[in-house]
This record gives C-alpha cells, sequence and structure tokens, in this order.
C-alpha cells in the first residue's frame, strides 16, 4: 500500500533520522512506501546547509 504524501513532520522525521544514524524498520518501511522522494531531498538540503551554517558559525564564534 504506497502513501500518496508523507506528511511534512514524516519527512523531517525520517530526514533527522537518517542525519542521526537512528531510525525504527517501521519508520524506514513508511518512508519507503512514499511515491516522490522530493521532500526528502529539500529537506535533506535544508538540513545539510543548516548543519554547515551551524558549524560555521561556532568556530566564528569561538575563533573571536
Amino acid at each position: 500500500m504506497a502513501q500518496s504524501k508523507a506528511s511534512t513532520w514524516q519527512v523531517i522525521k525520517a530526514v533527522l533520522g537518517a542525519f542521526v544514524g537512528v531510525q525504527s524498520e517501521q519508520q524506514r518501511q513508511l518512508d519507503f512506501q512514499t511515491k516522490s522522494i522530493v521532500p526528502y531531498i529539500v529537506v535533506g538540503i535544508i538540513a545539510a546547509l543548516l548543519f554547515v551554517a551551524t558549524l560555521l558559525l561556532t568556530v566564528t564564534l569561538v575563533l573571536a
């Protein structure tokens, strides 16, 4: 049974779980049942950019 669209919260949880490396089998199965990977890619890119920006800000503040 394929879902037509994952909710925004489901996508955020999946991406953050992937970043940390912890995700339940049930959640992984739900992720792979969605029809489109575009929301996961978009949220993943945004999360990666936020992570890099946070690191840069932290380093800048520590070295200042």
